[in-house]
């Protein structure tokens, strides 16, 4: 019960609106109540009246032209606005959790990505968030207008027949036994049904993204019975929720339909016995067990709609409740300007506290202005300094200080709007080139933008693109060579024009010439501020200030590309290995 009390408190201020489709709503499911009693009036006030046939014409009229002016009047507005009302006060719950979803999301730590599936988190945003509507128009609408229609139904009938009023409700305790009994094991059928969706739309996810590399691997059979594994799964889960449903509706259904037997078979004999005289009562009568019992048999499904909504409630607040691994402290402050000195202070990171350390003991003082270029070997953990220092990541031990304090002092925010990056994977949006730029700095304008590109050497290209700078760039820019979008990622770094740059292999999808121009461009970007480069090729970095060697999570040298060179260690064995590879 917990996701419920949590869920209405998206669902309160919304209070005014569910009560006035409640109102509205009872009138709606109130009018057809009148059918039966309009049916006794005609058999036994008109039909059966000892009265002339002009009289009972005239309250025929009467009677079926107060009937029409209801039904067709007063109830089609009546149901246009419980409809409204309840569809558009269902999406705007729906839009707040979304929303309030994709702001937690957003806080999430890089971590939580690295080991949770894409599509798994998209099915729980859209399909499980959408299944939680049903809560709302079932569970705190139809549900209460269904019981206010079985009471208002109860009344008339004990008014008409207090003996078969008491018989129509003798099954009502067996229903209430036959849904406690299904319904608890239904809700955790659901839960697992919905888990085994998502597992197979975050693999369809992957591989949709991957098509590339099965068609290149020709792996097509190998990944079809990878997908029917995960399909078969979810057909399981599928079938066993499926058949419980089915014994849920055959055991309650049953249950409801007894009740209407007894009262045909009561009702006649009583009119036998001459203890009812007027027909119409015994007509009525079961035209209200129609009236009783179809919104108990509309309560079957609304439990069933019920249970699935409140286990992807579950599965909804479940994803809510990841922890940030990156929080701001309460006292945090605001990064409002940086000078530009870094220092890694005893520095150890695991990205799993089970694992080994992936950073050992890190010491580094950079000085305001400095350029800083990280080489090693793959794998040995260039990457995961440079994301320690806008807390992608915190550090499992020592510290970070950003001009003597500790970056997780800072609000994180702050901290990565002074920090601009390229990183080795490059990731545009599917919109177009001008607003992937963009998003460096959204209040930028169109020469801004320009000359940002230019700096970056992208604005020949992007000019000769079907609609230029409009031009959309399709999924992860895939319209889009490597290089043509690393230097659309450049764009964004010369565009936000920030006090520390970090440089992920920011030129190594570019082919010789370009990184030549791109180069320059760093480099007089680079002057005056803090700037730390990850490169594969060594070439590119014999600028920098100082050149710092990294194998398996260590530091083992560090000095400028002539004092390495002469040293003739590690950095020296790289360099002469890919100077002959460049022969």
């Amino acid at each position: 019960m917990g996701s419920i009390k949590r869920y209405l408190q998206f669902v309160k201020p919304y209070k005014k609106a569910i009560i006035a489709t409640i109102s509205i709503g009872i009138v709606k499911f109130g009018i057809p109540l009148l059918l039966p009693l309009i049916l006794k009036y005609v058999i036994d006030n008109v039909i059966n009246a000892s009265i002339s046939d002009t009289e009972k014409l005239h309250k025929l009229i009467l009677v079926i032209g107060g009937a029409f002016f209801i039904f067709v009047v007063i109830r089609p507005p009546v149901e246009y606005f419980r409809q409204y009302w309840a569809q558009s006060t269902a999406n705007k719950v729906l839009y707040d959790i979304r929303d309030r979803i994709f702001s937690h999301l957003q806080k999430l730590s890089l971590k939580f990505y690295s080991n949770t599936k894409g599509g798994e988190i998209i099915s729980r945003v859209i399909n499980d968030v959408e299944s939680t509507k049903d809560f709302v128009i079932t569970g705190l609408m139809n549900i209460w207008l269904d019981m206010t229609t079985i009471v208002i139904a109860l009344i008339i009938m004990f008014s008409l027949n207090w003996v078969l009023a008491l018989i129509s409700i003798i099954m009502f305790p067996f229903y209430g036994i036959a849904i406690k009994f299904f319904f608890s094991r239904l809700r955790k059928l659901t839960k697992k049904r919905s888990q085994a969706l998502a597992e197979m739309q975050g693999h369809l996810h992957e591989r949709v993204q991957g098509m590339s590399v099965i068609k290149s691997f020709a792996i097509e059979p190998v990944e079809q019975e990878r997908f029917d594994e995960r399909n078969m799964n979810f057909l399981q889960r599928a079938l066993k929720h499926t058949a419980w449903n089915a014994k849920t509706f055959s055991v309650v259904n049953t249950i409801t339909d007894i009740s209407p037997l007894l009262i045909i078979g009561i009702g006649g004999l009583m009119v036998i016995q001459g203890d009812i005289t007027e027909i119409g009562t015994i007509v009525a009568f079961f035209g209200y067990m129609d009236r009783l019992y179809e919104p108990l048999r509309r309560l079957v499904n609304s439990s069933t709609t019920l249970t699935q909504s409140i286990a992807s409630m579950d599965r909804v607040f479940e994803l809510m409740d990841k922890p940030y691994d990156i929080d701001d402290k309460e006292n945090a402050e605001m990064l409002d300007y940086v000078y530009g000195n870094i220092s890694f202070q005893n520095v150890t990171f695991r990205y799993d506290e089970k694992e080994s350390p992936v950073l050992s003991n890190i010491n580094l003082d950079i000085k305001k202005g400095e350029t800083i270029a990280l080489v090693g070997m793959s794998g040995g953990g260039k990457s995961t300094i440079v994301s320690l220092i806008p807390r992608f990541y915190d550090v499992s031990e020592g510290a970070i200080l950003l001009d003597g304090k500790d970056i997780r002092s800072f609000k994180a925010r702050s901290l990565r709007d002074k920090i601009g990056m390229v990183l080795q994977d490059t990731i545009l949006f599917s919109d177009t080139v001008k607003n992937n730029i963009k998003m460096a700095n959204p209040d930028a304008s169109d020469e801004e933008i320009i000359h940002a590109a230019k700096l970056a050497n992208a604005h020949d290209f992007i000019k000769q693109l079907p609609q230029g700078y409009d031009t959309q760039v399709g999924e992860r820019g895939v319209k889009l060579s490597g290089g043509q979008k690393q230097r659309i990622s450049i764009s964004r770094v010369f565009l936000k024009n920030p006090p520390l740059l970090i440089l992920d292999e920011a030129t190594s999808a570019l082919d010789l010439e370009s990184e030549h121009y791109i180069q320059e461009t760093l480099n007089t970007l680079a002057k005056n501020r803090t700037t730390f480069i990850v490169a594969h090729r060594l070439s590119t970095i014999t600028h920098a200030d100082r050149i710092v060697v990294i194998e398996s999570g260590q530091i083992t040298e560090i000095g400028n590309h002539h004092e390495l060179m002469n040293k003739r260690g590690s950095y020296y064995d790289l360099f002469q290995v890919q100077q002959l590879e460049s022969i």
